[in-house]
């Protein structure tokens, strides 16, 4: 018998029967006869039908001869077959490029003709499939029609729901032949085989740069650009990237669906998590060739060093000054705008850091996350721990070159060196007066507002400094915890104790320039030294008559008292 063949008017495409005829048209009409009495779901033709309904009947009559995994439908199982025989029938004309699936051939040819006939209706945004446009469309209706059914989460797309699936499952399927290390997806295998091979398939078009990942090819051109598409309705804050505007809300929102399931911490961020979980397995893979230092990520790795090649590539377009950091750059930039974006919800004080607001709230909340492992103590700081655990260890790796004096920071040698240069870099605006620390220089500030900051929870006494308080709540408890070994007098401050220790010592450290004259306090010389310039800085408001010591000038003050009617 014949064959009868019937052409489309809309495809050309040559089609076998009558009824074939029906079924092909209805590819262009979008008619949908047949529907799922499950879910609704509308399909053009009743096989389709048939094999949706093995999704909800869970039936997978299909299974892989070499690792029994199964599937609903043999078209799937024929697929995934490939992955084992590595067959790719499938070639595309113009490159000759293969694939073992046709719809990933139909894919890859828009590439080249970069056709993208699909548009989205709300923000124009263009596509080369249908499905793309559709998974496209959920991010303006937040639907999300997947869900886990072993925690719920949602998802808006299906391949998302099956990647999340291995968080429950800890499959990796995927395993590099080189090192072993094993990957939940065939994606992240790849990419990780480029750290072995070099391989950097990406190249940008402006200054030629080459890159293992799109992604990373992507975020370079944004920067090269500085191109921020993505903006916070919030405090309209820009971002090159829809992932760093999503990350950006959660500080308005302060949510944080990360959770340790160690210690239960929270974290905004995946990424955090991921470091934080470094703290409890010690682990770190990263060492440095010159000094053996470890580090639990390659970005600490890649920081460090640059402590051994000095290299800064980051600079100020302001003042020129060079950074090893983006982020160091990022906060100095804040000096010469004055900008402070981050505010205490407490007390309203703003900071130029995030991290230094974090830092500032555990001032409200006592917060001490940072414990040490050898005596407990805890910090609400991490640097505060760093320092403290160098009291067990004694380490002073920083050394003086000029008087050998050692140092178990680098930054207390870097302060110390101001003692031999008398370099002080701050200034007083108000009185001029200069000291060699940002800090002096703002408890210095205090004595022209009078600010007091710093009370006390017992008798409500204010302080300008917080070690004045700190000294004030020992004539509360009247700890004494220092002890001398010779005499056995006690103090509450270790620094009491090592003034005292000079007493035994005959030790006066401190010298005059002008007259050879020694001094056991470094406070002793200073007001010695005001005997040669005939400085007086302490002013009575009531008369006007100057003093070079605070003391003077409070026993003066009683005269006036006395004077009173």
């Amino acid at each position: 018998m014949d064959m009868k063949f019937f052409t489309s008017e809309d495809s050309g495409k040559a089609i076998s029967e009558k009824n074939n005829v029906s079924v092909h048209l209805c590819a262009h009409t979008i008619e949908k006869p047949f529907s799922c009495s499950i879910c609704n779901k509308h399909f053009s033709q009743k096989r389709y039908l048939m094999n949706h309904y093995r999704i909800h009947a869970n039936e997978k009559s299909f299974s892989c001869d070499i690792c029994n995994k199964q599937f609903t439908k043999k078209t799937n199982l024929n697929t995934h077959c490939r992955t084992h025989t590595s067959e790719k029938p499938y070639s595309c004309d113009i490159c000759n490029k293969h694939f073992s699936q046709k719809s990933d051939l139909n894919r890859h040819y828009h590439t080249h003709t970069d056709e993208k006939p699909y548009s989205c209706d709300v923000c124009n945004k263009q596509f080369s499939r249908k499905y793309g446009l559709k998974l496209h469309l959920r991010t303006h209706t937040n639907e999300k029609p997947y869900s886990c059914d072993v925690c719920y989460k949602k998802f808006s797309k299906k391949g998302a729901l099956t990647r999340h699936y291995l968080v429950h499952t800890d499959e990796k399927p995927y395993s590099c032949d080189v090192c072993n290390k094993t990957f939940s997806r065939k994606f992240g295998l790849k990419l990780h085989l480029r750290t072995h091979t070099t391989e950097k398939p990406h190249s940008c078009d402006v200054c030629y740069k080459k890159f293992s990942k799109k992604g990373a090819l992507t975020r370079h051109y944004l920067v090269n650009t500085d191109e921020k598409p993505y903006s916070c309705d919030v405090c309209n804050k820009q971002f090159s990237r829809k992932f760093g505007l999503k990350l950006h809300l959660r500080t308005h929102t302060n949510e944080k669906p990360h959770s340790c399931d160690v210690c239960y911490k929270k974290f905004s961020n995946k990424g955090d998590l991921t470091r934080h979980y470094l703290i409890h397995t010690d682990e770190k893979p990263y060492s440095c060739d010159v000094c053996n230092k470890q580090f639990s990520r390659k970005y600490g790795l890649n920081l460090h060093l640059r402590t051994h090649t000095n290299e800064k590539p980051y600079y100020c377009e302001v003042c020129s000054k060079q950074f090893s950091q983006k982020r160091s750059l990022n906060a100095h930039f804040h000096i010469h705008t004055n900008e402070k974006p981050y505010s205490c919800d407490v007390c309203s004080k703003q900071f130029t850091l995030k991290a230094y607001l974090n830092t500032h709230c555990r001032t409200h909340t006592s917060e001490k996350p940072f414990a040490c492992v050898v005596c407990n103590q805890q910090f609400s700081q991490k640097g505060s721990l760093k320092k403290h655990f160098l009291t067990h260890t004694n380490e002073k790796p920083h050394s003086c070159d000029i008087c050998y004096k050692q140092f178990s920071k680098k930054s207390d040698l870097t302060r110390h060196y101001r003692v031999h240069t008398n370099e002080k870099p701050y200034s007083c605006d108000l009185c001029n007066k200069q000291f060699s620390r940002k800090h002096f220089l703002n408890e210095h500030l205090r004595t022209h507002t009078n600010e007091k900051p710093y009370s006390c929870d017992i008798c409500g006494k204010k302080f300008s400094q917080k070690s004045s308080l700190k000294k004030h709540c020992l004539t509360h408890t009247n700890e004494k915890p220092y002890s001398c070994g010779i005499c056995s007098k006690a103090f509450s401050r270790k620094y009491g104790l090592n003034l005292h220790f000079r007493t035994h010592t005959d030790e006066k450290p401190y010298s005059c320039d002008l007259c050879q004259k020694q001094f056991t306090q470094k406070n002793f010389l200073n007001v010695h030294l005001r005997t040669h310039t005939k400085e007086k800085p302490y002013l009575c408001n009531v008369c006007g008559k100057e003093f070079s010591q605070q003391s003077s000038l409070s026993r003066h003050f009683h005269t006036h008292a006395i004077e009173k009617p």
